[in-house]
């Protein structure tokens, strides 16, 4: 892609700049945290409760699961559902932000790993 294409698809030219100054850098740095990606791509085949997801994830503590799942929802990528049925439980599914959008990236980000 040309910078002339770039910058008429809104995508913004090369220019020095810090990291942290980078919406790129920053969702990158985010789905790279341990768990995030995962997390995201199990609730691509449905919603699950808390506990299926800790049997899903080989080694994710409940307390560490809580916390990736407390920042996917404040982003946006998760839905939280308080289910009213005994015992009580929470339903996690991806919101149409995540469905729409970033699982299509992690699916292309996957088969370009794999191609490695």
């Amino acid at each position: 892609m040309t910078l002339n294409m770039a910058a008429q698809a809104g995508i913004d030219a090369p220019v020095p700049r810090h990291a942290s100054e980078c919406p790129v850098e920053e969702w990158l740095a985010f789905l790279g945290h341990r768990w995030n990606a995962l997390i995201l791509w199990h609730l691509q085949t449905g919603p699950k409760r808390h506990g299926e997801l800790v049997g899903c994830l080989a080694g994710i503590t409940p307390k560490v699961l809580t916390e990736r799942l407390d920042g996917l929802e404040q982003r946006g990528l998760v839905s939280r559902e308080l289910l009213a049925s005994f015992p009580r439980g929470v339903l996690y599914t991806l919101s149409a932000r995540g469905r729409r959008s970033l699982v299509l990236v992690l699916d292309r980000l996957e088969m370009w790993a794999k191609a490695g």
